[in-house]
């Protein structure tokens, strides 16, 4: 018999070693709304920690536009709530026409509570051959429209 002792993995919403596509080299982002503390940037590129913020409650739409269509396989998402309890809904969105017209790729819910789920970490596998738009749609609270959107990571590959 083999035995090997495990670990919880502390680092479950710090995104995986991967080949990640670079986007600031490829992609110019769009945002209906950004906290100057907490600005887009900080969730998109793998040297930051902070994450991304909303200045105004409610719905947000962060989209990234490709300058040449971008074969995607992978889609990694990461949410982070500590302090208020809400059901948080996204929606991840793509165009191969530059926005002319979009297909949903995923639609999720998710509850946070301070005292139980304070993290959500996604891994999607995907078969995107031409993606020249991404859109990703945050409903931070789906019974609240006063709550503030937020996204710890966004990586692509």
């Amino acid at each position: 018999m083999r035995k090997r002792i495990i670990t919880p993995d502390n680092n479950a919403t710090k995104s995986p070693e991967f080949d990640w596509l670079n986007l600031e080299e490829i992609a110019e982002v769009e945002i209906s709304s950004e906290d100057v503390a907490y600005p887009i940037e900080f969730a998109l590129l793998a040297d930051q920690t902070s994450g991304w913020r909303a200045a105004e409650p409610g719905t947000q739409i962060i989209r990234l536009l490709f300058a040449r269509p971008q074969k995607l396989t992978r889609i990694w998402l990461s949410f982070l709530e500590a302090s208020s309890e809400r059901t948080q809904e996204y929606k991840v969105r793509c165009s191969s026409d530059n926005g002319q017209s979009f297909e949903e790729i995923v639609r999720q819910q998710w509850n946070f509570s301070p005292d139980g789920a304070t993290s959500e970490t996604q891994d999607f596998t995907v078969d995107l051959p031409a993606v020249t738009v991404l859109e990703l749609i945050i409903t931070p609270d789906i019974n609240n429209d006063k709550a503030f959107a937020s996204l710890a990571q966004l990586r692509l590959a």
